[in-house]
């Protein structure tokens, strides 16, 4: 700056910021060793606020409108400075234009996957990212908290210090929501809702508020996916129908498995399974006709283990052992144990497999 401009602006007699960018929060107004004339014009536009500081404390704060800098203006900056020289003398002072408009479209994510703890699926981790918007609502408090004494303040420098802050708050704001973690994808606008509350709760005390926050995503490991599909598919089917079908292929895979072959034993785990898939749907129905909702508990399932060529096979339950009956490959000598017994006895011996061999015809003489 040369002599003639020191001189020429040796006293500030017009104080204003026209904002050019789309970025700037806080722009401290310029000055070279230069003093404010008392009866300068002072302009705030909308979207704006002046924030006068002397020796590094917060002064006046001035709201959109045009302001002829006098003391009645000025009551904190009169007390401070106490006009040493007079009411009409020039004074020294940063002046701070801050931004209050709405900053949009600014991004955040999670750089790190958030820990949650889920009563059904454990520990599991999340990523997420989204936009929001903000605006600064105490000019003042901005400052003090955040900007400091920064000369350009902008966008890109609050949003590194919020985006931390946002995650924190998020994470919060999720895990005290009691939504379940297989309907994230569902409920966008509600998890966007309890972020938005969370954050400007505790960012007013910076001097900003939160206008918009939006959850764009929620992603998990594809491993949780799956489980959260499967527990979602389980949730959805009647779960005694599962155990019985599932106990009935059981049967009938322990049987193949006991090596025992023939028609006979593959008809009895077919008649077993017939009558299991049988009296489950009775039983169901039997159920849904009791007006008094008591569901007596299911019969015993009487199951003997059985000496077939020298060797231990079984379990078998009555209609297996009734096919075995019908082939030839139990009998009434063939010995028997179910649970509870202390030896092996004669099948003839036991009254749950006498009447098996009452309809077996005698051998051909």
């Amino acid at each position: 700056m040369g002599l003639f401009d020191k001189i020429k602006n040796e006293f500030i007699d017009i104080i204003e910021w026209v904002d050019n960018s789309n970025d700037t929060i806080v722009w401290k107004f310029p000055r070279y060793q230069n003093e404010i004339k008392m009866g300068a014009k002072l302009t705030v536009r909308e979207s704006q606020v002046a924030v006068f500081m002397n020796e590094g404390k917060i002064a006046d704060v001035f709201q959109p409108g045009m302001y002829t800098l006098e003391t009645q203006n000025m009551p904190i900056m009169s007390t401070l400075r106490g006009w040493k020289y007079g009411f009409n003398s020039p004074f020294k002072a940063d002046i701070f234009y801050i931004s209050t408009k709405q900053f949009i479209d600014q991004k955040w994510g999670t750089k790190n996957p958030i820990t949650l703890s889920d009563p059904r699926f454990g520990f599991i981790e999340l990523r997420s990212f989204g936009s929001f918007a903000f605006r600064v609502t105490d000019g003042a408090k901005f400052i003090k908290e955040i900007a400091g004494t920064d000369e350009n303040f902008t966008t890109g420098e609050v949003t590194e210090q919020l985006r931390s802050m946002i995650v924190t708050k998020f994470t919060d704001a999720v895990g005290e929501g009691n939504i379940p973690v297989e309907k994230f994808a569902a409920n966008m606008d509600e998890l966007s809702k309890l972020g938005h509350d969370k954050l400007n709760a505790d960012f007013l005390e910076y001097g900003l508020t939160i206008t918009k926050f939006l959850v764009e995503n929620v992603s998990m490991p594809e491993e949780l996916k799956k489980e959260i599909f499967n527990y979602s598919r389980l949730n959805a089917i009647d779960m005694n129908k599962l155990a019985q079908f599932n106990t009935a292929n059981a049967i009938g895979d322990a049987a193949k498995n006991q090596g025992l072959g023939g028609a006979g034993v593959g008809m009895g785990v077919g008649m077993g399974m017939g009558n299991m898939m049988t009296n489950m749907f009775n039983n169901q129905n039997t159920n849904q006709n009791q007006n008094n909702g008591v569901v007596p508990p299911p019969p015993p399932i009487v199951q003997f283990h059985v000496v077939v060529n020298g060797a231990q096979a079984g379990p078998f339950n009555l209609q297996q052992l009734q096919a075995m009956a019908a082939s030839g490959q139990l009998t009434k000598a063939s010995m028997v144990w179910k649970a509870g017994m202390p030896n092996w006895l004669a099948a003839e011996t036991q009254a749950e497999l006498v009447s098996l061999f009452n309809n077996v015809p005698p051998p051909i003489s």
